[in-house]
């Protein structure tokens, strides 16, 4: 991944001096464990297993070496041999390349979990957080992108804050079933060593083993981590969207942040534009790309061949860069978002009213009239009011069918009562206190 959408931390994981080492804690490890599998007095000293675990390879010297041997693995095996003098002739002691490679992918993925889920909390807190803050903040409710009902804005964050605890939830699960390894040999039947073995190896590194591997690990593992990472994006798209559509011109009822200096374009010194928003937008449909890639991979030959390995070595360092910096812009934006609620007042008035049909339906069909001559009173009344701009209360209040039920008798129906916001939003403080049980 470019430099541009990497953060420190987890880009580090994927350079190949971490690709290295981390075949190297495998090979120290399966090393480490060859004096019970082969009898102390067989195996290798005490000395020598010292030497295997001060011994280095650099990515530098793998690569040179793999000029010659045309295979990445044999490379390193060499040249970590040769930086363990006499004792190297033990590392890679009945082990096949994927032993290595797949064990040493799941302590790489392991680490890079542990950041991305805490950066999955944290972006849900903070959502819970600002859902909390802005509970009772009075707003508009759209459908297919027209005027609905009232709700509040801290409902519309208290959804995406659920989201965002069960996206995190799944990377939880999906990064936890992909920290397997394999130490089975060359087609899975350990006839170099034995399922106790690689047991012990995989204890030494923290891993749970695959239960029964071919010679690599079952791809399905690594497309269910991909898969949800896909799903984490789409969910951190949706949000920005939001987002975005609350930045334009014609809403300006949420805007992303704007430092001093900055220039939303070029040409226009106007423009203040959700380039963070979009920028989430674009980059999750490449988490989504990467799925499908990963789900390509499924399907190997028989007990193993290679058509997944170069699609790996860009998927998953790409897709579980792009998520954590995704996450990390994501809960930036939602710290340093500016909200106008005034703005937001006067969208809700947009309609002259027209936003309490529905409750003026129900309330006409509670009162006795037939639901399809009320619909057709109230249809009516409202188009009046948006066509001719007037107050659709006063257009409602002058219909003699309604005059005839307004304050009369005890049926409950009362204008003041219909056309009162606090009807829509009385239940938000409850429905935003649901997130209690999530945090």
């Amino acid at each position: 991944m470019i430099p541009r959408y990497s953060r420190p931390e987890l880009g580090r994981l994927w350079t190949d001096e971490a690709r290295i080492e981390s075949w190297r804690q495998v090979e120290v490890a399966a090393c480490e464990e060859l004096p019970e599998l082969l009898g102390a007095e067989h195996g290798p000293t005490r000395s020598e297993l010292e030497a295997v675990a001060q011994a280095s390879a650099s990515a530098a010297a793998v690569r040179e070496r793999e000029r010659v041997t045309g295979h990445d693995v044999a490379a390193f095996v060499d040249v970590l041999g040769a930086a363990a003098g006499d004792a190297g002739r033990w590392i890679h002691f009945g082990l096949t390349s994927s032993d290595v490679l797949d064990t040493a992918l799941a302590l790489q993925l392991r680490a890079a979990g542990e950041i991305i889920v805490a950066g999955a909390r944290a972006l849900e807190t903070t959502l819970i957080g600002r859902a909390r803050e802005y509970v009772d903040t009075l707003c508009v409710g759209r459908t297919h992108g027209i005027h609905a009902e009232p709700t509040t804005f801290g409902l519309k964050l208290a959804g995406f804050a659920s989201e965002a605890h069960r996206n995190a939830n799944r990377l939880e699960r999906a990064f936890a079933q992909v920290a397997v390894g394999a130490i089975s040999g060359p087609v899975g039947t350990y006839s170099a060593t034995g399922p106790a073995y690689e047991a012990r190896v995989l204890d030494r590194l923290g891993l749970a083993r695959e239960p029964v591997s071919t010679q690599v690990v079952p791809r399905d593992r690594h497309a269910e981590l991909l898969g949800a990472i896909a799903l984490a994006g789409a969910g951190l798209e949706r949000l920005a969207t939001e987002f975005r559509h609350l930045q334009r011109t014609e809403v300006g009822e949420v805007s992303e942040s704007f430092s001093s200096g900055q220039k939303g374009s070029s040409a226009m010194p106007h423009k203040r534009n959700p380039i963070g928003s979009e920028q989430i937008s674009g980059l999750a449909r490449v988490l989504r790309a990467n799925s499908q890639a990963a789900l390509e991979d499924v399907a190997l030959w028989h007990e193993r061949d290679i058509s997944h390995s170069s699609v790996e070595r860009v998927i998953l360092p790409d897709s579980t860069i792009l998520l954590d910096y995704l996450q990390h812009r994501a809960t930036a934006l939602l710290q340093g978002m500016v909200v106008d609620e005034r703005r937001m007042r006067e969208n809700l008035e947009l309609t002259r009213g027209a936003l309490f049909s529905s409750s003026l339906l129900l309330a006409l069909v509670r009162a006795g009239m037939a639901r399809d001559e009320a619909y057709r009173i109230v249809q009516a009344a409202a188009q009046r009011a948006l066509s001719e701009r007037i107050d659709m209360r006063a257009v409602v209040a002058a219909e003699p069918a309604i005059q005839a039920l307004d304050g009369a008798g005890d049926d409950g129906f009362d204008l003041d009562q219909i056309f009162d916001y606090n009807h829509y939003t009385r239940y938000a403080a409850e429905i935003v206190a649901r997130l209690d049980a999530l945090h």
